[in-house]
């Protein structure tokens, strides 16, 4: 099953700088390789640049955060021109007006859109831990805790990079669950197509997810909001190659009465070969869906886990 989502419809929020706009402090930018040339092919950025929003000229004095006793504000080296309530205040009014974004790309170590591991100060000018919270970014992530965000640099790495995509699509499938107008059977529905992702990412999260849709006692909308945070939760776990083993030799147990001998050799090798990190996730992903089209099963081709997003960004051939 992949996700029928036109590229005008899949909204992502993203620091303007990381889609090649000069709005940095020294009026440069920080492009993102894959945002840019990759997932733009998919996706409609949204950008913004909290620090140009806010009044900030371009170019302008670096800002940082700077810890007061327990208290962190967001100001020039010599704690003047303090931007920390203007940075909150344009964080909240964004996070408001993109509650349709599916997903949010910041720029990392910013004191304004960092998502974490950002340097703080002392007003000595001493560098402290680097523990702080973009402000602008806090407020995206405090108002919307479901929406899946990313930090640039950590979309470097091919499995957080796969992680996020995967999320995104996920939670946009949501939201035009949602949109449509929630039923229990929409809901179970929706929950059936994603059992083997959710099994590849948390064993845990699979069983309880499986158990609340089961209760009777629950009112919908209160199970739905139970359910779809519990999956975005579930799915914020990286999967493992010992995961996908095993949900992968679920999957082959489908074909157990169709495959000859040599096919369920070959399936089996190739799971245990993913499993020993000698090849990437499509070995046998492409195996399975071989099979697939030779002997069809409805309820496998509907799952996501299959076809999480478009193949085209060729998010599972490095891993």
């Amino acid at each position: 099953m992949i996700l029928n989502v036109d590229k005008k419809d899949l909204h992502i929020g993203i620091s303007a700088c990381l889609v090649g706009e000069k709005v940095r402090f020294d009026a440069s930018n920080k492009p993102s390789k894959f945002c840019i040339n990759e997932l733009s092919q998919h996706a409609t950025f949204k950008s913004f640049c909290p620090e140009v929003a806010i009044g900030l000229p371009v170019p302008r004095a670096t800002i940082r955060q700077i810890k007061h006793n327990d208290l962190i504000t967001v100001s020039r080296a010599d704690g003047s021109g303090d931007v920390t309530e203007a940075l909150a205040t344009y964080g909240k009014k964004v996070a408001d007006l993109t509650k349709h974004l599916s997903g949010y790309i910041f720029c990392a170590k910013s004191p304004s859109c960092g998502m974490e591991r950002v340097k703080v100060y002392s007003p000595e000018g001493n560098s402290l831990k680097s523990n702080g919270i973009g402000v602008f970014a806090n407020e995206i992530m405090k108002a919307n805790p479901l929406l899946p965000c990313e930090e640039n640099g950590r979309l470097n790495d091919a499995l957080i990079r796969e992680n996020f995509i995967a999320r995104v699509y996920a939670y946009k499938h949501w939201q035009q669950l949602t949109e449509s107008g929630l039923t229990k059977y929409k809901l179970t529905s929706f929950h059936s197509q994603y059992k083997y992702t959710v099994m590849s990412h948390d064993l845990i999260a699979y069983k309880q997810l499986g158990q609340l849709l089961a209760r009777s006692d629950m009112p919908l909308t209160e199970m739905a909001e139970q359910y779809i945070s519990g999956l975005m939760q579930a799915l914020k776990t990286l999967a493992t190659r010992k995961k996908h083993a095993n949900t992968l030799a679920h999957i082959q147990g489908y074909f157990s009465k169709h495959l000859q001998s040599n096919e369920r050799q070959e399936l089996t090798q190739q799971i245990h070969n993913y499993r020993e990190g000698l090849v990437p996730l499509m070995a046998p992903l492409t195996l399975i869906k071989h099979y697939l089209l030779q002997y069809p099963k409805d309820y496998l081709a509907k799952q996501a886990y299959l076809s999480p997003y478009p193949e085209q960004l060729r998010l599972r051939y490095a891993y």
